[in-house]
């Protein structure tokens, strides 16, 4: 009988992992950023970020149900649209899974190099990357351990944050001054500003959907899968309204010395020197946890695509017989990650756009091809869950999608490109489907189901 994935996930563990790949405390890493573009109205950035994201994370919930194995994006489209498309789904989408981690890694691997100037910065990354390897490939309990202590301490740190700056509002201008509307509106903010910085505010959301690649690790996935989705994208979204609303209210509208370290400059402001040493702890943390769940959900997404034989199986679709992980797939990513070593986060983060928002956009499009599908088979759906919601989903998607940089729509065209020469090759021409998993291998994920 084939190794397969281990179901001990619950709904909180989950959550856990989806809010770990979000990393809450990310909303105060770009915060200057956002207050910057919309005017000093970055929570309403928040506010209009995380009602677009629900409508998407509502779809994955709805394709979670249909489809309760591993994949997320690559296995929905493949089932519901074409297995071409889902293969080119799969390899857009490997843009973020794939140079996610990396990011973090480096990201970590900046603050730490900006504290201690002596020690290279790739000393840093490869720590990272050894440390969170070794974890992921012990298995997912222990990586759920080690997040649930990173997660609390990350978490600590937002709280102090916000009790800080809530203690220096209420100094400054009495408890009144907690209640204010500036934050979300005001002389400098207008409709297209705000627009520009939910542009920005929904990379924070990026990971949302990760939990969907926990799926065959998860106990009954098909009631707790879309609910950990919704749970991570509301909890997600509450928390980056909140923080950014008492942060810009420590420091009114979008002028700063220096935008990308904002939020450490008003750290030190409403704490002093040490707490602005626990907050750099803080973010350095979050990227750790951050990169545990990155890592574990890129390994699936690999091991799903070697499972169908799209990729090398005997390299990505194994398990380890010991650890019941992918082990193979998380060296992959480790290796992938010690690029960052050679470049700069603006050059990175350019990479994984283009994947997350094509996959958001062909997403809410699958629930649509399953609700034709199922139709024509004789089964009524709900038209406003699997048509109206998932319609209005797509075109937001798309257009966040358009608003990306030059850079990375040339970089995510090209690697599309590369994917139509490597389907042509696997499909003889495109005369032939993709590889599917074997009866055998199906009838395994399903009764695990």
């Amino acid at each position: 009988m084939p190794t397969t994935l281990t179901r001990t996930l619950k709904l909180p563990s989950l959550v856990l992992f989806g809010l770990a790949y979000l990393t809450p405390i990310i909303v105060l890493g770009i915060f200057g950023i956002i207050a910057e573009t919309t005017g000093g109205a970055a929570p309403a950035a928040y506010l209009v970020a995380l009602v677009a994201m629900l409508f998407t994370a509502h779809s994955y919930g709805r394709m979670a149900v249909a489809y309760p194995v591993a994949g997320s994006a690559y296995t929905y489209v493949r089932r519901s649209i074409d297995p071409r498309v889902g293969f080119l789904v799969g390899w857009a989408v490997l843009l973020d899974y794939l140079f996610l981690p990396m990011v973090i890694w480096l990201i970590g691997g900046s603050y730490l190099s900006a504290q201690f100037p002596g020690i290279p910065i790739g000393v840093w990354i490869v720590g990272f990357i050894v440390i969170t390897t070794l974890l992921n490939i012990l298995g997912i309990k222990v990586a759920d351990k080690a997040n649930y202590v990173l997660m609390a301490f990350q978490l600590l740190v937002l709280v102090f944050f916000v009790a800080l700056a809530i203690g220096s509002v209420v100094s400054a201008n009495g408890t009144g001054g907690l209640a204010s509307g500036q934050p979300f509106f005001n002389d400098t903010a207008s409709f297209a500003t705000i627009s520009a910085g939910a542009a920005i505010a929904a990379y924070s959301f990026l990971g949302f959907d990760a939990v969907t690649t926990l799926t065959e690790e998860t106990i009954n996935p098909r009631r707790t899968v879309p609910r950990a989705i919704m749970l991570v994208a509301l909890i997600g979204g509450g928390i980056f309204v909140a923080v950014s609303y008492v942060t810009q209210l420590v420091h009114p509208g979008g002028v700063f010395e220096d935008a990308a370290s904002a939020a450490s400059s008003i750290a030190l402001q409403i704490g002093g020197q040490l707490f602005g040493a626990v907050f750099l702890a803080g973010l350095v943390v979050a990227q750790f946890a951050s990169g545990l769940a990155a890592q574990a959900s890129a390994s699936r997404l690999l091991y799903a695509m070697g499972r169908d034989s799209v990729l090398p199986k005997a390299v990505f679709g194994r398990l380890s017989e010991k650890f019941h992980t992918p082990v193979a797939n998380l060296v992959v990513t480790g290796i992938v990650g010690l690029i960052a070593i050679f470049l700069d986060e603006a050059t990175s983060t350019s990479f994984i756009n283009f994947g997350a928002f094509t996959a958001f956009t062909l997403v809410n499009a699958s629930v649509v091809f399953h609700y034709v599908r199922q139709r024509r088979a004789g089964q009524q759906l709900n038209p406003v869950s699997y048509v109206v919601v998932p319609v209005i989903g797509a075109l937001i998607c798309a257009y966040l999608l358009s608003r990306l940089d030059s850079n990375a729509i040339t970089l995510g065209v090209s690697w599309l490109v590369l994917g139509v020469l490597v389907l042509a090759l696997i499909t003889r021409g495109f005369k032939a489907s993709p590889p599917e998993m074997t009866a055998t291998e199906k009838a395994t994920v399903e009764a695990a189901a």
